[in-house]
């Protein structure tokens, strides 16, 4: 995955129309923050940024706020952490700086959760017509900008009370009125999202068109791909599996890597739990509230202590990928890091840097059960390794190597294997006891993010940038059994109904897909959303779908309900 040297070069950045007045120091020694109107505006002159050349061009109506100098953490990439303006992060928890340094390569770029979202390959919302939408829907909501005066210090407080909520009036009823809508108002002509498209110069229709148009999905390897359409099954879509149900922006699902998309997991109908910017929050489908349960922004001290326990106390961790299960909560870091917490229990049971290797990142983190019944915790870290916990004393049992990058890991339901892929076209299959490689998956043309297993043990599905979905029979690894292609981009998460009726899979952008796997896949359910998609998730009674999506305006989180023979009578009443 794309990692801490990943980032340089030179080359020009151009921003969206929504930023004129950039506030900034170009003294990172003097106290005193000014305005910069000029037309074109340096990052060389922020903090000695170690990327000649870099510029973006501004224009528009908004202000960036740039306080004094200090160390930063790209997003992105580690490379610049010591050359960007530390309140940028306060106000910009993912990326912004990211943005420009990945816009300025043609990489997708990270998602801002500050004051405007700039994908430059989603660009949701913005850089169409002037960004109309975003200024329009900014009126609409009563949307209040951040103010001139030094309140970084204030909004960090703010998000450590309210998991960084991007606006206090989320929070507030009459907000929720304005921003969630219910299937009713669906039904009655409002957007699932709450789009004000009659407001708008274009239709959604057309800038759909304009997006199918213009993205641009990001790849690794740089192969000949006109045959893997050839491969690929075609699916009678148009099915509707599950209906929309609910859509709330009382939380807000956020991103911090590109490439990872595992940021959201239903442990009932009505309990999700999302990341949002430095905190895990639950979202209550039933009751209609969001709650705190992991805030990270501040110092992490574990509860429990053991002779030999290599745990360790953490602070300001930039959650990377998640998974809950059995009332445990397993959260990864950008550094590295690994949190569990119990959700029952106050406090963190554990929490370490699992390596000291500056390439740290934890992409995956996966909640099993071993063939002996204990519950163990896997870890893929972009150090090629995968490391084996114990729930139990969260003690390290085994530590496997591989010759790359590990992007993601997942365990058979029978936990004798483990699907590994990373920085590599092929996947592989190995024994989850000894880290032995069984089995060599060919056939993607770029490196693999997402897995998952099908109850029965016997298929495993895997997504890789090149667009497709494979799944395989793992009682014949030669070929794959089928192949499924995206809409636009690549696939970056995947899940399967507990029952393995259904499988979903994301795309990073705007697109999830429901396949039938009765079917043999032939039919499926295409959701067409706008936004970066943090994660999807099934309830584990396969009675509801959960999709997080990241932006600054329109983030949220989405309830689908499964389709029943009685559902017309719903629709009467």
């Amino acid at each position: 995955m794309v990692g801490p040297r990943d980032c340089s070069g030179s080359g020009t950045l151009t921003t969206p129309t929504s930023y004129k007045r950039k506030r900034c120091t170009l003294n990172p020694s003097t106290n005193q923050t000014r305005a910069i109107n000029d037309p074109v505006f340096s990052l060389t002159s922020l903090a000695n940024f170690n990327v000649s050349e870099a510029k973006s061009e501004v224009s528009g109506t908004r202000q960036l706020r740039v306080p004094r100098g200090g160390n930063w953490v790209c997003q992105g990439c580690e490379t610049h952490a010591v050359s960007l303006p530390r309140g940028l992060r306060r106000l910009y928890p993912v990326g912004s700086i990211s943005f420009w340094i990945h816009w300025w390569q043609g990489r997708d770029p990270l998602m801002a959760v500050g004051p405007t979202d700039f994908s430059p390959n989603s660009r949701l919302m913005a850089q169409f017509q002037n960004d109309e939408l975003e200024y329009v829907v900014d009126d609409y909501f009563d949307v209040a900008e951040f103010e001139d005066n030094d309140a970084f210090a204030e909004y960090q407080l703010r998000g450590s009370q309210d998991a960084g909520s991007d606006f206090e009036d989320d929070f507030d009823e009459q907000s929720k009125v304005k921003t969630d809508t219910s299937a009713m108002e669906a039904r009655n002509g409002k957007d699932i999202q709450g789009i004000p498209w009659e407001r708008l110069n274009f239709t959604r229709d057309k800038y759909r068109e304009t997006r199918l148009k213009q993205y641009k999905n990001y790849e690794s390897l740089s192969r000949p791909r006109q045959d893997l359409e050839k491969e690929c099954l075609r699916v009678e879509m148009g099915k509707t599996f599950y209906d929309f149900h609910y859509n709330t922006r009382i939380v807000k699902s956020t991103i911090v890597h590109f490439q990872l998309r595992n940021l959201l997991w239903a442990t009932s109908k009505h309990d999700v739990y999302l990341m949002q910017n430095f905190s895990v929050m639950h979202w209550s489908s039933l009751l209609r509230r969001g709650k705190e349960v992991l805030n990270v922004s501040r110092p992490i001290v574990p509860t429990e202590k053991r002779p030999g326990l290599l745990s360790q106390p953490l602070s300001r961790v930039q959650i990377s990928t998640m998974a809950v299960k059995e009332n445990l909560l397993v959260v990864g870091g950008f550094q590295g890091e690994l949190i569990c917490k119990h959700i029952n229990q106050h406090g963190v049971a554990f929490c370490s840097k699992v390596t000291a290797d500056d390439n740290a990142i934890t992409n995956a983190v996966d909640i099993f059960q071993s063939p002996t019944g204990s519950m163990r915790v896997m870890a893929a870290n972009n150090d090629a390794q995968v490391r084996v916990f114990d729930v139990q004393n969260f003690a390290c049992l085994n530590q496997f190597s591989f010759d790359w990058s590990v992007n993601n890991t997942s365990v058979s339901p029978d936990g004798k294997l483990v699907a590994v892929l990373g920085d590599s076209a092929d996947c592989l299959i190995a024994d989850a006891q000894s880290g032995k490689a069984i089995g060599n998956l060919k056939g993607h043309l770029d490196y693999s993010f997402s897995s998952a297993w099908h109850p029965n043990g016997q298929i495993l599905a895997t997504g890789n940038q090149d667009t497709t979905c494979r799944l395989w029979d793992i009682r014949n690894l030669s070929e794959s059994l089928t192949v499924l292609k995206g809409r636009m981009g690549a696939i970056r998460a995947i899940k399967f109904s507990s029952d393995g009726r259904f499988m979903a899979m994301a795309e990073p952008a705007d697109f999830v897909h429901i396949m039938d796997t009765q079917s043999g896949c032939i039919k499926g359910q295409e959701i067409d959303l706008f936004g970066e998609i943090a994660g999807i998730s099934f309830s584990p009674d396969t009675e509801a779908l959960f999709v997080g999506i990241a932006d600054r305006t329109y983030g949220s989180v989405l309830e689908f309900n499964k389709r029943h023979h009685n559902q017309y009578l719903e629709a009467v009443f």
